[in-house]
């Protein structure tokens, strides 16, 4: 999957909680985290005319990030750095999970090569995850459920007055907001039991 779906779904799972700015992108990146692994791609493309070109994105992508070794790391990282740790931590556990799932499901590329996933890495690389009818990139339903994601976040964003651009910048995460909230009017107050 695109790494802007994963983000998208990061968020969106981010959001199932009461989480503050920095829990909230803690989960969303530890859904976008394995693609780190992706980074070789930038070798590749730098040596692709020299005698000795890079194979690193083939050979690494779907390895080094995406197994259960990282799994644990983020989830202790988010862990450590979280005001409520156990429930960000079990988050960012199962948003990175998410990842994984993603990709084994909608992650083949436009040649028809699947990057079979070996989850239990470092402590094992017998079982590698894999599924015959995994989508192409660029396929109907990877594209459909990032539109349904955008509208989710761009709903969260209206209703809850945040969205993923506060990770980067809260002025354009302000003028976003406003912008939204222009565009299709205030939320009404929400209700609370009790």
């Amino acid at each position: 999957m695109n790494p802007i779906t994963h983000l998208l779904v990061g968020w969106g799972l981010a959001n199932t909680a009461d989480l503050n700015r920095r829990e909230r992108g803690v989960v969303t990146l530890a859904a976008v985290v394995p693609d780190i692994d992706g980074l070789g791609i930038i070798a590749d493309f730098a040596t692709r005319n020299s005698s000795q070109p890079s194979e690193l994105w083939g050979s690494l992508h779907h390895v080094l990030g995406h197994n259960l070794g990282v799994g644990i790391l983020v989830s202790a990282a988010a862990f450590a750095v979280a005001t409520r740790r156990w429930l960000c931590a079990t988050l960012a556990f199962i948003a990175f999970n998410l990842h994984i799932v993603g990709d084994v499901v909608g992650g083949r590329g436009p040649d028809g090569d699947q990057w079979p996933i070996p989850y239990l890495l470092p402590f094992s690389d017998r079982w590698q995850l894999a599924w015959s009818g995994q989508w192409e990139l660029n396929d109907w339903p990877n594209i459909a459920l990032t539109v349904a994601l955008l509208g989710l976040t761009f709903y969260l964003g209206w209703r809850r007055g945040y969205s993923p651009l506060e990770l980067v910048s809260r002025r354009a995460d302000t003028a976003f907001i406003a912008a939204l909230r222009v565009r299709f009017g205030s939320p009404p107050p929400s209700r609370r039991c009790g």
